[in-house]
């Protein structure tokens, strides 16, 4: 196995993974999937996981989380219960938003849609974080002193038993500041690529060769 090549302030972060990366692929803790790792050490990128959650982010324009949580009896019986769309509205508000609210009290759900056709039922949901976004250290100056609001694209969905809710900030809508005028509905279609593009490059491994960590359901956010 080939350790990803990572400059000197990102080694110790690569040293810590749970799980591995192989050549350029990262492979979750519980082989639940494999991606190719989406950020460049030249640029500062950097991986960093937990059992069920990583992260990739450079020094630039790229954040994307992305957890797997095995779904216990009772996140089945709810599943079962509402239904797949109605489950997932349900899981979003109660863990995700949760943990976005944790991380950012003023966090609030800006607009969401359900793709009942797309991964057997996805779940798009858009997260607005008042103060809350990674690229805050290149927030250009803004005479008018306003705090810039971050925004955050989410896909929810359930493969092979796992939950999965891949993450990612619109990083242009802080970057650019006073610069940058797109609308809502515009944001919300570049996002809806952008997290479509993520899953497509995703491998997802059959049950049987999934393994089961102790459960937790925070989706840290870094």
């Amino acid at each position: 196995m080939a350790a990803l090549s990572v400059p000197a302030r990102s080694q110790e972060s690569a040293q810590a993974l749970q799980g591995s990366i192989e050549g350029n692929v990262y492979v979750s803790p519980t082989n639940a999937f494999t991606i190719p790792v989406p950020v460049l050490p030249a640029l500062g990128g950097n991986v960093h996981d937990t059992e069920n959650f990583v992260v990739f982010r450079d020094a630039f324009s790229t954040h994307i989380s992305i957890s797997a949580v095995k779904q216990d009896a009772t996140q089945r019986w709810e599943m079962e219960t509402r239904g797949t769309k109605d489950y997932l509205v349900y899981y979003f508000g109660k863990f995700a938003l949760t943990d976005f609210k944790r991380y950012c009290p003023e966090s609030h759900i800006e607009s969401a849609s359900f793709a009942a056709s797309y991964l057997d039922g996805a779940l798009f949901c858009y997260v607005l974080l008042p103060g809350g976004s990674m690229f805050a250290d290149q927030i250009p100056f803004e005479p008018s002193g306003k705090q810039p609001v971050a925004k955050r694209g989410n896909l929810v969905f359930v493969k092979n038993g796992y939950v999965f809710l891949v993450s990612t900030e619109l990083a242009e809508k802080v970057t650019e500041a006073s610069r940058y005028n797109k609308t809502p509905e515009e944001e919300d279609l570049i996002l809806r690529k952008r997290l479509v593009d993520i899953v497509a490059k995703m491998k997802f491994a059959p049950p049987s060769a999934a393994t089961t960590p102790a459960p937790t359901l925070a989706h840290p956010n870094p």
